[in-house]
């Protein structure tokens, strides 16, 4: 049984690998090669004559690549988008809910806090790829950004101890 389980497994589980540690899609790769070497994407956006494909890492996931496709359906940057850069090109009473999910993609989580009128969305990521965070995306009744606030990924804090 033992070794039934290493023939069938190992080639499973290497293969798993080797997808993981390939490299990323390039410049000029078509729309068909960035899915076939990434998968089905966890969401798919509009901006402008492009199309982005959003690759989350789910619920705990601290990092998210966008796939960006001109109109030729070819890809023209393939970049992990949860990061303090551009955290900073969301602008507070300028980006709404749908640009704001065409330069961060999927939130986290949402939620409504007492002190904010409207939702808030939270993104976990890597504080300069290191620190365990939470940026915090508030929004107004009208869906346009009030406020960025970040801090400490208490959750994932707390499950480390």
């Amino acid at each position: 049984m033992k070794r039934l389980i290493s023939i069938v497994i190992l080639p499973l589980a290497l293969g798993a690998c080797a997808h993981f540690g390939a490299p990323p899609p390039q410049p000029g790769d078509s729309a068909d090669a960035v899915r076939a070497r990434l998968g089905q994407p966890t969401n798919v956006y509009r901006s402008g004559a492009d199309t982005l494909l959003e690759y989350a890492t789910g619920p705990m996931g601290q990092y998210t690549w966008m796939a960006r496709l001109g109109p030729d359906q070819r890809l023209i940057s393939y970049q992990q988008v949860l990061n303090g850069a551009t955290f900073a090109t969301i602008k507070p009473g300028r980006d709404t809910k749908d640009t704001v999910l065409t330069i961060l993609g999927r939130p986290t989580q949402v939620t409504h806090y007492a002190s904010v009128d409207g939702d808030v969305w939270l993104y976990r990521y890597k504080e300069q790829d290191v620190w365990n965070s939470m940026m915090s995306v508030e929004f107004n009744r009208q869906g346009v950004v009030s406020a960025l606030v970040n801090g400490p990924d208490e959750e994932r804090e707390n499950r480390r101890r």
